[in-house]
């Protein structure tokens, strides 16, 4: 029987509309339970959210329509709405993931968590454009990844990553116009 402080901070979580699509259908996908465990995880805030996960094409498609990047990339996040109730999409490149998950050594079902929960916090506010951002957006992350029982996304690479961002500083290539907030595959290596 819940007790009055599970009633109280089931009240106070945030809500979480979650539609997911599936546009591709091969195997290893996450569930709908997965992603919603993993979105709710992530949620600070009341939001309506989309995941799609699609293929190559499509991927590529968005990328290049949106970044004039002309090849897929693992998530891209799309913020609609910020307010009163935040509303967005993540498409997930399946293809992407999993080549990914590999070269990494960890499983897909850990990168796509890890990928859900790096899009929602995007849709949230979170970003990783100077040092700063990024080191409080890897902690968040972390934190939240452990949390749901999958090893540290970043591991000891968080070093590395910085002098990387360190070179790329002048190219803000992530700075595009629209409400889109895009990742390319080598951004989460």
């Amino acid at each position: 029987m819940p007790t009055s402080s599970t009633r109280s901070s089931e009240a106070d979580r945030p809500r979480l509309g979650l539609a997911v699509q599936y546009a591709i259908n091969v195997r290893g996908l996450p569930s709908r339970v997965q992603i919603r465990r993993w979105a709710r995880a992530a949620l600070e805030r009341d939001a309506r959210v989309t995941v799609r996960i699609v293929g190559s094409g499509e991927a590529r498609a968005l990328n290049r329509y949106f970044r004039g990047r002309d090849y897929p990339t693992n998530v891209l996040t799309f913020i609609m709405r910020k307010r009163p109730r935040l509303e967005g999409d993540l498409a997930l490149c399946a293809p992407v993931i999993a080549r990914e998950a590999r070269a990494q050594g960890k499983s897909a079902t850990a990168h796509y968590a890890h990928l859900v929960v790096h899009g929602l916090l995007h849709l949230q506010g979170y970003d990783h454009m100077s040092e700063r951002e990024a080191r409080v957006m890897e902690r968040r992350e972390a934190g939240v990844v452990t949390r749901l029982g999958y090893p540290d996304p970043y591991g000891s690479g968080r070093e590395e990553r910085g002098e990387r961002r360190k070179e790329k500083r002048g190219a803000r290539f992530w700075g595009i116009a629209s409400r889109l907030t895009p990742h390319a595959s080598v951004a989460h290596g």
